[in-house]
């Protein structure tokens, strides 16, 4: 009754004309207007990257990319979408592979037709400067392109307006897998948390986790210290959490 209460709008999914309150997404838009998500729905929180929607504004040229569950629907809105985008996607053995500068031409060789135009980032609607991670995957450089391609959704619009037809979201996904496999140095609070749980060290101390009330676990959960993306040389405050949250009790 309240959606009912604000302003209406009219938009037009897949060329049919509706009236939506103003203020939604386009995914619960067209939920208002009547339809069922089967596909290109998923986190509704822009991780995924299954809600690709191609869009105009009646009136003008533009025609947009974005993800259906953050963009808001507009007045005069023209909608379609795009449950799945056929990127090409190489197969290969991640064991089988090393780190050597060639590796990304050698498994996806089209990344020599990139043209430098742009047209990826500008599409992107996360705003990765996708452009960007492509010229360093031509020069062979693993560790920059999974930097600069951290935060894709594998959503796929890069690759479904590529007019040198190249699978970006892909290409970049080998880079971090060999990044994370064979590059990147994990440190060793790591490997002793693991040997930690691995001689059950925590047992008793999840135990009593798993029986605690919903609020008491959300208070240890804002309690935890988290680790920063970058930062090689970070060791945690207290290397023994959650040991001591109880009472009384040593956490062993």
């Amino acid at each position: 009754m309240e959606a009912q209460k604000k302003k209406q709008i009219s938009i037009y999914v897949f060329g049919r004309r509706y009236e939506v309150p103003e203020g939604l997404t386009i995914q619960k838009a067209m939920e208002y207007a009547g339809y069922r998500f089967i596909r290109s729905c998923g986190c509704r929180g822009g991780i995924c990257g299954a809600c690709l929607t191609e869009y105009r504004i009646q009136g003008k040229y533009q025609l947009k990319l974005a993800l259906a569950c953050q963009t808001l629907a507009e007045p005069e809105m023209q909608i379609t979408q795009s449950p799945f985008v056929p990127m090409n996607r190489a197969q290969y053995e991640l064991e089988k592979l090393r780190s050597h500068p060639g590796i990304l031409g050698k498994i996806y060789p089209e990344i020599y037709r990139c043209l430098q135009c742009n047209t990826c980032t500008r599409v992107c609607p996360m705003d990765i400067q996708v452009m960007d991670y492509m010229a360093a995957a031509v020069r062979g450089e693993i560790e920059q392109v999974a930097r600069l391609s951290f935060e894709c959704v594998m959503c796929g619009a890069c690759a479904s307006k590529c007019p040198a037809e190249i699978s970006q979201p892909n290409v970049a996904l080998l880079a971090r897998r060999i990044y994370g496999r064979f590059i990147l140095t994990l440190p060793k609070s790591l490997y002793d948390k693991i040997s930690d749980i691995e001689k059950d060290r925590y047992k008793k101390i999840l135990g009593r986790i798993k029986q605690m009330p919903l609020e008491e676990l959300m208070e240890i959960y804002t309690q935890r210290e988290q680790e920063p993306q970058e930062n090689q040389e970070w060791a945690p405050k207290n290397p023994d959490f959650p040991k001591g949250i109880f009472k009384g009790e040593s956490g062993s």
